[in-house]
C-alpha cells in the first residue's frame, strides 16, 4: 500500500480536526477562532479532492470520511456558532452556564443545533444522488459553513448592529432557512469555468467581481455576501428556467 494513497485522506481529516476544534471553540465562546478554524477545514476540502483527482487514488473510503469532515466543520460548527450566539446575546456572556439560563433560554440556544442534522441528512441524499456530478442540488454544507464563518467573522466592533438586527428569532429564522436549502431540490448553477466567453458565463463572471469586491472592502466578511448573493441568482435562475420550460409544454 503505497504512501500517496493516504494523502488525500490526510487531508480530508485535517478538514475533520478543523471542524471538531471549531465546535469546541465555538462552545466556548471563541466564536471568531471558530470562524477561522472553518474557512480552514473550507481549505482543506477543497484540496482533498483535488489531491486524490491528481494522484488517481479516489476511493469509497475518502467519500464517507469527507462526509463525515463536512458534517463536522460546515454543519456542526456552523450551529454550534448559532447557538452560542444566541445565549450571548440573552445573557451578555459567553460562557454564562446552562443552570443560570431559564427553559425558554436554553430552548432558543438549543434550536440552532437541528441545523447539524439537516447539514447530515444533506450530504447523505448528495452520496446517493447521481443527478449532482455537474452542479448541486440545494446548497452546499460548505456554503452554509462559509456563510456562518464569514457573518460572525464581522461581529467583534459591531456588537450593536447584530443585536439590534440579529436577535434570536432571526437567527432561528435564518438557520431554519438554511435547513430547507440543505435538502431542497433547487438547483444551484455550477460555478466551473469549460470555455472563456462572456455568453454562457455571464452569471459566473458577474458573481465572482462582485465577491472579490465584497471581500476587498468587508475582508472575510464578504464571503457571506458572496454566497447570498449566489443563493439568489440560483433561485431566479431556477424560476426563470422553470417559467421557459413551463412555457414550452
Amino acid at each position: 500500500m503505497t504512501i500517496k494513497k493516504h494523502i488525500p485522506n490526510t487531508i480530508t481529516s485535517m478538514n475533520l480536526l478543523c471542524g471538531v476544534m471549531a465546535t469546541a471553540c465555538a462552545f466556548g465562546g471563541q466564536l471568531s477562532l471558530a470562524a477561522i478554524l472553518i474557512v480552514a477545514g473550507a481549505v482543506f476540502d477543497f484540496f482533498d479532492g483535488f489531491v486524490a483527482r491528481a494522484l488517481g487514488v479516489s476511493g469509497p473510503m475518502g467519500k464517507e470520511l469527507d462526509s463525515l469532515a463536512d458534517n463536522i466543520s460546515f454543519g456542526l460548527a456552523p450551529a454550534a456558532i448559532y447557538s452560542t450566539y444566541i445565549k450571548w446575546y440573552l445573557t451578555g456572556d459567553y460562557e454564562t452556564p446552562l443552570s443560570s439560563m431559564t427553559a425558554s433560554e436554553i430552548t432558543l440556544a438549543a434550536a440552532p443545533l437541528i441545523m447539524g442534522v439537516f447539514a447530515g441528512l444533506r450530504l447523505a441524499k448528495f452520496n446517493i444522488d447521481t443527478r449532482q456530478t455537474e452542479s448541486f442540488l440545494g446548497l452546499t454544507t460548505t456554503a452554509t459553513g462559509l456563510f456562518t464563518a464569514s457573518l460572525i467573522w464581522m461581529l467583534p466592533g459591531n456588537e450593536d448592529f447584530f443585536r439590534a438586527y440579529m436577535t434570536p428569532t432571526v437567527t432561528i429564522v435564518m438557520v431554519a432557512v438554511f435547513c430547507g436549502l440543505l435538502v431542497s431540490e433547487i438547483p444551484m448553477f455550477s460555478l466551473k469555468v469549460k470555455h472563456w466567453t462572456w455568453s454562457g458565463n455571464e452569471l459566473k463572471v458577474i458573481l465572482l467581481t462582485v465577491g472579490l469586491l465584497s471581500i476587498i472592502i468587508l475582508g472575510l466578511g464578504g464571503i457571506a455576501f458572496t454566497i447570498a448573493l449566489y443563493t439568489i441568482f440560483s433561485i431566479v435562475k431556477a424560476i426563470i428556467v422553470k417559467g421557459k420550460k413551463g412555457g414550452d409544454a
